[in-house]
C-alpha cells in the first residue's frame, strides 16, 4: 500500500513552498514519526515527518519549487525491518542489474613492471574496453596492485568529471543559487519599509558599567540556580517595555487610514539563524521578569538555530530589538520590522573615554539607535524613548520601580 506524502500550509496566502532539504535517502526504510523532509516558505522552515512505516520514493527533489497540497514523496508501507526491506529490494532488482553493476565485487589484479607500466589482467581489460576508458588515463590513479572493478569506475568518472570541468582564472570562481522564499520575502519587505515610511534614526550611548557589574557579581550563582547565564538582551527588553508604556506612540502602527496602538508589548528579537533572519516574539514582556524574559530568549534562540520556530512564534510583535554587537557591529541603522513603527538597535561594548564629573574616565560604552517611522513618532518621542532606555540601563536597580525614583519610591511622593 502506497501512502503519499503531502506538502502542508505554512500559513495563509503560502501556495508554494521550496524542498530545502530531504533528511532520509529514497529507498530508505523509514519509521513512523520520521523527520524526512524540510520545507522553506516565506516565512518559516517546516518539517515533515511519516505518518507511516515503510520504503520512502522520493519525487520531487531537494532546491525544486512544490505547491502546497502537492505529492513529494510515497512511502511503501511496510513493518518489516531496515535489513529485511533492503534483502527483499535486492533481491528484486538483481535480476534487472546491468553488467558493470554485477561485476563491482570482482577484484581486479592491476600490476607494474619494473618500467612501472601498468599491467591488466583480461578482466581488466575487458571493462575497460568495454566502458571505453584509456589505459593511460588511469594510470596516474592506481597506486595498489588491486582494486576492486568498481573502484576503476569510479576513477573513470572522476577523469570524466575533470574533462568536462571549464578550467577558471585563480581567484575568479563564482557560484549561483536561488534565494531562499525566507531570504526573498525579507528582501522584498526590507525594500518596503525604505519605499513606504517615512525612516528616521536618533543616536544615543550607554555607560554599561553597572550592568556589567551586576553580570559579573552575579552570574555564576545565576546560572548554578537558572541553569542559563545572565543576558543583557532581556534588561533591554524589560527597559524597552517600560519606555513603550512611557511613549504609547513607539508601541503603535498604521493600518490603512488607522492609527493602532498597544496597551501590551509583544516584543520581537532580531536573531539569525541558518536560514536567515528571523524575529520570534515574546509576548506580555511588561508583565514578566529578566529571568522569564531571559529563558524564552534562550529557549527561541535554540529554535531558530535548530529552525523549529514556528509561525506562530514568529507572528505578532508589537516592536524589534536587533542585537548588531553580537558580530561586532560599532553602530548602524536598523531597519524597521514591518507593520511595526520602530526598532532598537544594540552594538558593541567597548572601552571608550568620556567626561564624568570633570574628569576623563575609560568606561565600557554602547552606541544605541532607534529607527522609527516619522509619520506617527515624532522627535521628542523617539529621543524620549532611548533617553529612558539609557536611564534605566545605566541604572539597573530602576527596572524594579518601572523606571519611577526608588528614592522617591520610598519616601512616596511624585
Amino acid at each position: 500500500m502506497l501512502t503519499e506524502v503531502l506538502v502542508p500550509s505554512p500559513g495563509e496566502s503560502i501556495s508554494q513552498v521550496v524542498i530545502s532539504k530531504w533528511l532520509v535517502e529514497d529507498n530508505q526504510y523509514i519509521k513512523m514519526n520520521t523527520d524526512i523532509a524540510e520545507i522553506d516558505s516565506d516565512k518559516a522552515t517546516l518539517v515533515i515527518s511519516s505518518d507511516v512505516s515503510g520504503i520512502i520514493r522520493i519525487i520531487i527533489p531537494e532546491g525544486e519549487t512544490a505547491d502546497v497540497g502537492s505529492v513529494i514523496a510515497k512511502i511503501e508501507q511496510s513493518d518489516a525491518p531496515p535489513q529485511a526491506a533492503i534483502h527483499a529490494k535486492s533481491q528484486t532488482e538483481s535480476p534487472d542489474k546491468p553488467p558493470s553493476t554485477l561485476i563491482q565485487e570482482a577484484t581486479i589484479s592491476m600490476e607494474r613492471d619494473e618500467d612501472r607500466e601498468l599491467k591488466l589482467t583480461p578482466l581488466a581489460s575487458s571493462i575497460l574496453k568495454k566502458e571505453g576508458i584509456d589505459k593511460t588515463a588511469v594510470e596516474d590513479f592506481i597506486e595498489t596492485k588491486k582494486i576492486k572493478a568498481q573502484q576503476l569506475l569510479n576513477i573513470n568518472a572522476e577523469i570524466q568529471a575533470q574533462a568536462n570541468t571549464p578550467k577558471s582564472v585563480s581567484g575568479r570562481d563564482l557560484e549561483r543559487k536561488k534565494l531562499s522564499p525566507l531570504r526573498l520575502k525579507l528582501s522584498e519587505r526590507l525594500v518596503s519599509v525604505k519605499n513606504e515610511t517615512a525612516m528616521l534614526t536618533t543616536f544615543n550611548e550607554i555607560d554599561m558599567s553597572n550592568l556589567l557589574d551586576i553580570k559579573s557579581t552575579f552570574n555564576q550563582e545565576y546560572k548554578d540556580q537558572k541553569g542559563f547565564n545572565i543576558g543583557l538582551m532581556s534588561f533591554f527588553t524589560k527597559a524597552s517595555s517600560i519606555a513603550l508604556k512611557k511613549f504609547p506612540q513607539v508601541n503603535s502602527q498604521i493600518e490603512n487610514d488607522e492609527l493602532i496602538s498597544f496597551n501590551y508589548c509583544d516584543i520581537s528579537i532580531a536573531v539569525s539563524s541558518p536560514k536567515g533572519l528571523v524575529v520570534p516574539v515574546i509576548r506580555n514582556t511588561e508583565s514578566k521578569n529578566i529571568s522569564e524574559i531571559e529563558e524564552e530568549i534562550k529557549q527561541l534562540a535554540i529554535k531558530a538555530k535548530e529552525n523549529k520556530l514556528s509561525l506562530a512564534e514568529m507572528s505578532g510583535g508589537t516592536f524589534t530589538i536587533s542585537n548588531g554587537g553580537v558580530f561586532g557591529s560599532m553602530m548602524s541603522t536598523p531597519i524597521i520590522n514591518p507593520p511595526q513603527s520602530a526598532i532598537l538597535g544594540m552594538h558593541n561594548i567597548m572601552d571608550r573615554p568620556i567626561a564624568l564629573n570633570g574628569q576623563v574616565v575609560i568606561r565600557p560604552m554602547m552606541y544605541v539607535a532607534l529607527s522609527y517611522d516619522h509619520r506617527i513618532i515624532d522627535g521628542r518621542e523617539s529621543v524620549g524613548f532611548l533617553k529612558t532606555i539609557k536611564e534605566l540601563i545605566e541604572n539597573p536597580v530602576s527596572l524594579l520601580f518601572e523606571g519611577e525614583n526608588p528614592f522617591k519610591k520610598l519616601l512616596g511622593i511624585d
